[in-house]
């Protein structure tokens, strides 16, 4: 058995991954942090969520100096589902205690660090950190993950973007101009922190972050070509929906488009539909992604459909850990 620590666990990502290590067959969850300025130290996460009474009647511990020292003593695996900032303050310290470190934060996953101003709001101090993350996208650097000590997991918009576009790109069907992404995310993407804007008589579909939302560039990088990438907050729980705009070059047919995403066809946790739509309530509460697609001429629409919470945060960074661990990548989401 592997020792799991999980840092900020009484976020939403935090309490999923929570979920998912106490169901699993090969980790132990050995303790769960808070800030020590979190007005939750001390209670039950359970307490939180009593849906997991039973399950998770572990006490959600202030991180402390002290604390430190316990987690290396005790842990194999530290997960960071922090904020951004705390996450990049955070990690160089678990690192240097020797643990591999699974960061469900944005604080790795853009490989220059003068973006993290712009798109992040602070600056970031680690760019040798930045140049030894490991992107944690499952299906597309699993060789690379196995070996990371530090392995930034995809942000949940992303994951659907890319895993619908990169066998696109990777088949050379793409023509050079930019990606339309009309995503939209239920309000557990917004985090637990209590917000005017995420109360429950206050949400509606409204677009967000436009031309400079931080998963924008991620996306870019990672397909190595331009998106221009509009989120929705809908007002639904959990779930993400994508529908993405493509051109094709000249000439591509429907079998090519079709034959480039067999790439994914034996992925246990993606869902091809062909032309059968994805939806929000097909996807929820799982950890798969679901694509679909229709072309007319050489105008393509793929849509795509994530749980935020699971594919899109912690069931991609158990996918992780048990590709670290040279475990099956699915042992604990899929029977």
């Amino acid at each position: 058995m592997l020792n799991v620590s999980i840092i900020g666990a009484s976020g939403y990502s935090g309490a999923e991954l929570a979920k998912l290590l106490a169901n699993h067959p090969e980790f132990n969850l050995i303790s769960c942090y808070v800030s020590e300025q979190s007005l939750d130290k001390g209670k039950l996460l359970s307490a939180l969520y009593p849906e997991h009474s039973g399950l998770l009647d572990i006490e959600l511990s202030p991180l402390t100096e002290k604390a430190f020292a316990q987690i290396a003593a005790q842990s194999d695996y530290v997960c960071l589902c922090t904020d951004h900032k705390v996450s990049v303050s955070l990690a160089p310290k678990f690192l240097e205690l020797g643990l591999k470190v699974f960061d469900l934060s944005g604080g790795f996953r853009l490989a220059d660090a003068s973006q993290y101003q712009a798109f992040y709001g602070f600056e970031h101090p680690h760019q040798a950190l930045l140049d030894q993350a490991q992107y944690g996208l499952a299906e597309w650097y699993s060789a690379a993950i196995k070996d990371a000590q530090l392995v930034a997991v995809a942000g949940c918009y992303p994951t659907a973007a890319l895993n619908a576009l990169k066998p696109l790109k990777n088949a050379g069907l793409l023509t050079e101009s930019p990606i339309i992404i009309n995503a939209v995310s239920g309000v557990t993407g917004a985090g637990r922190k209590a917000s005017l804007t995420t109360q429950f008589c206050e949400v509606s579909l409204s677009p967000y972050g436009l031309f400079n939302h931080r998963h924008g560039p991620e996306i870019t990088q990672y397909l190595d070509h331009p998106v221009l990438f509009t989120p929705h907050l809908g007002n639904f729980a959990r779930g993400i929906l994508e529908t993405i705009y493509v051109q094709l070059k000249e000439g591509v047919t429907p079998h090519e488009v079709e034959a480039a995403y067999q790439c994914l066809a034996d992925e246990p946790l993606i869902r091809l539909k062909g032309s059968n739509m994805p939806s929000i309530k097909g996807a929820a509460n799982t950890p798969f992604i679901d694509i679909g697609w229709q072309q007319q001429d050489q105008q393509l629409i793929v849509v795509v459909a994530i749980d935020n919470l699971l594919k899109g945060a912690a069931g991609q960074a158990l996918q992780c850990m048990n590709i670290v661990s040279e475990l099956s990548p699915t042992l604990g989401l899929k029977g």
